[in-house]
């Protein structure tokens, strides 16, 4: 088997929560060589402390730091900022996710550590970007998806404040962090110097804003929320059936065409409210109670069986329990258990990146803190001797 993508890389994640730490994860899965390094006084990354708890374990940790080192070091002190620049000096990414201006009081920011290493590629993640008049306002997943408008269309028309259920500005942050690290990989290639890169929840909430900056720009109409309906299509939204809710997409005239005589209603086509999309999307008050008064008669495995056959995009809205036991992700091997050091075999989330010939990263789970310090020093050049003072010392800590 060809070797994974990234093998070869060497990145360092100084990474709390999801930004930084997601980012990572994607160049571990990609095959990078990932050092998390980690507080030993804070008791490492705060996803550590959050529950539920596998025999003291945090559940989310090994999720979501698989294929990763461990490094506890405390840069607060001079020689964990040496072991730190001695670390980066053979980094290829840094990958961070602190308050802007942090990695500079620690005299581990970019300036300082591309003097040491010119090829190294920095990035850093944050909620308003290193620069703006909000640079320095602490930034969470939820002030992101508020400020960037993505709570102002979630939900019901009229109703709560609702925000996207997974911390959707977190994780597309992170996954532009990843792209951009691997884009600067290549241009290193041709260029001969890494750079410093600037990624922020806040941009990544607003650069979703596809459909809404179409309406915007063009006719200065301000978006809402449509529930599960879509900006500019019709039916394209969570149907209602006797016993729950399925949804449908049927925009294409084709689709169009096969829903109505799926439902019984072939004379819709001929209808002139429902000409074409735009007039069924305008139309979507009439027309939804319309079809709802046919689909709420029959389950919803009859409507997505009679549906499919006809070739009408459709499906069941599934809960977790149902997508993690799901036929179609388990005859693709989507889900895989991941060995970790005390818990065993821990079950993981797959990576949705399938390569032909160089597959993703299958290792281990997200590591015990400071699990792999001594490895890491002992790699950087330090003698036993060396570690055993740095652990005594509290600057680094072993498990």
């Amino acid at each position: 088997m060809p070797s994974p993508p990234l093998a070869g890389v060497r990145v360092v994640e100084v990474g709390n929560y999801m930004a930084g730490p997601f980012c990572a994860m994607q160049l571990a899965d990609l095959g990078a060589d990932v050092i998390k390094v980690e507080s030993p006084a804070a008791g490492g990354d705060e996803v550590r402390k959050t529950g539920p708890f596998l025999d003291g374990e945090s559940s989310n940790f090994v999720r979501l730091n698989r294929n990763k080192r461990s490094l506890a070091l405390d840069l607060k002190t001079p020689k964990g900022k040496e072991v730190f620049r001695r670390l980066a000096a053979t980094a290829d990414v840094v990958v961070e996710n602190l308050r802007p201006g942090t990695m500079t009081d620690l005299e581990l920011d970019y300036a300082t550590l591309s003097a040491l290493n010119p090829m190294l590629v920095y990035v850093a993640a944050s909620g308003w970007g290193q620069s703006g008049p909000y640079s320095q306002l602490a930034g969470l997943d939820i002030m992101a998806q508020g400020m960037s408008g993505l709570m102002s269309i979630t939900g019901e028309p009229g109703g709560d404040p609702v925000k996207v259920g997974v911390p959707v500005a977190d994780l597309v942050c992170a996954l532009y962090g990843a792209l951009a690290a691997v884009s600067a990989l290549r241009a290193r290639e041709r260029d001969g110097r890494g750079q410093f890169i600037d990624v922020c929840l806040f941009e990544a909430g607003v650069s979703l804003a596809v459909w809404e900056a179409g309406k915007f720009f063009a006719t200065g109409e301000i978006p809402g929320p449509l529930g599960s309906a879509h900006q500019t299509s019709a039916p394209y939204q969570a149907i209602r059936a006797a016993d729950g809710y399925f949804t449908v997409g049927a925009t294409s005239i084709r689709n169009w065409e096969s829903f109505c005589r799926v439902l019984g209603h072939p004379e819709w086509v001929a209808d002139e409210r429902f000409a074409d999309n735009p007039s069924r999307h305008r139309n979507r008050p009439l027309l939804i109670p319309m079809i709802e008064e046919v689909t709420a008669g029959r389950p919803m495995a009859h409507w997505i069986a009679a549906l499919q056959e006809a070739g009408v995009p459709c499906g069941a809205i599934q809960d977790y329990g149902q997508v993690f036991r799901d036929q179609h992700l388990a005859a693709r091997d989507f889900f895989w258990k991941a060995p970790h050091t005390t818990l065993g075999a821990v079950e993981q989330l797959g990576s949705p990146m399938r390569f032909a010939a160089t597959a993703v990263v299958r290792d281990h789970a997200g590591p015990l803190l400071g699990e792999h310090s001594a490895e890491v020093l002992d790699e950087l050049g330090y003698s036993a001797a060396d570690v055993e003072r740095l652990a005594s010392s509290g600057i680094i800590v072993r498990p």
